[in-house]
């Protein structure tokens, strides 16, 4: 424990943490590489009595005050095939591997299914906690079981699929087991044979002037790389998180209802009702290309809320509060961050 102990920082400033690039200190600050690690960790923390959470890039995160306790920076690295078919491979990828990373290397190796993923950013662990999605295709699609740590106990459990109840943006662990599990390895099912998904409208035009012969994984992912690029501006050089708010659902009933009044307001039908684009909402409402001070909103994409510079946390937690007054005054819809707020 004294090895654990030595190995937390403290006072530490956690602009390089955080993909809004905003400055707030942690009381103490800890990596740990492996699962060992973090199970130490939180013996110490358990018996300080003190409050902590998890960080692994910091791209779905935004500070808007000093955190005042423990933050765990989750580094455990490791990819390994554990089992293989003719048909598939299975996968196991430790919680701090980079997402895209992962991807990338999945390519490589001629393991398919997550090329539509390509380029969010945080870590794998953090995927199957908000069932990350993109050009319709989602995390849960692929993943076939993973392992968390019980926080309470130390103990690792092992979550199948089904156990996990993902769903749009969803998922135990944000749910029934939110700050109960720290998820700690995935289990990925890839195929050896390519099975592209297509159906994407912006994927799907992309590739319109591309034979079927030439539709390949790889050109896939270089494809989402290139739209997700067109559309977002690099964390690395405009400080951002990317989509700030989930897209919100309403009724069909009160969107026909809209449509009368915006009958250029788009929406797409699923189980939950219709899918509203809150980029199309903020825009509307007239915050596109908005800037106040240090902060403001992507002239290209009304989602992204963004850092020019010196911005607090505070202020762009004060900038979306205004565009949610707004589209909710406009439309009567609440809009939700996706963004985690701390």
């Amino acid at each position: 424990m004294n090895a654990v102990a030595l190995a937390i920082r403290e006072h530490v400033d956690l602009r390089h943490l955080n993909t809004f690039h905003v400055s707030a200190k942690a009381r103490w600050l800890v990596t740990i590489t492996d699962t060992a690690q973090l199970q130490g960790v939180l013996a110490w923390q358990r018996q300080q009595q003190v409050p902590f959470m998890l960080i692994g890039q910091g791209s779905n995160i935004l500070f808007k005050q000093d955190y005042p306790g423990l933050v765990i920076e989750l580094h455990h690295r490791g990819i390994s095939k554990v089992d293989e078919t003719a048909t598939h491979v299975d996968v196991e990828v430790q919680a701090g591997e980079i997402w895209h990373d992962f991807v990338l290397h999945s390519l490589r190796q001629q393991w398919y299914g997550l090329e539509n993923l390509s380029l969010i950013p945080g870590t794998v662990g953090a995927a199957p906690v908000q069932n990350i999605g993109a050009y319709g295709v989602e995390v849960k699609d692929t993943l076939l079981h993973l392992d968390a740590l019980e926080i309470a106990s130390g103990q690792v459990q092992r979550f199948s699929n089904t156990d996990c109840c993902f769903g749009y943006r969803q998922s135990y662990f944000k749910q029934e087991g939110k700050d109960r599990f720290i998820i700690s390895a995935v289990t990925f099912r890839l195929s050896r044979q390519p099975h592209l998904k297509l159906d994407y409208p912006a994927l799907k035009a992309a590739l319109a002037q591309v034979s079927p012969a030439e539709q390949t994984p790889q050109l896939v992912s270089d494809t989402v790389c290139a739209i997700r690029r067109s559309k977002l501006p690099d964390p690395g050089v405009l400080g951002n998180a990317g989509s700030f708010y989930w897209n919100p659902h309403i009724t069909q009933h009160k969107y026909a209802a809209l449509r009368a009044d915006y009958p250029q307001m788009p929406g797409f039908a699923d189980q939950d009702g219709i899918k509203v684009p809150a980029a199309w909402l903020i825009e509307q409402a007239g915050w596109k290309g908005y800037r106040e001070g240090e902060v403001g909103v992507h002239k290209d994409h009304a989602l992204v809320l963004v850092n020019h510079g010196h911005a607090t946390g505070a202020a762009l937690v004060a900038l979306s509060e205004k565009i949610q007054t707004s589209v909710l005054e406009k439309f009567d819809i609440q809009l939700w961050p996706e963004v985690r707020i701390v």
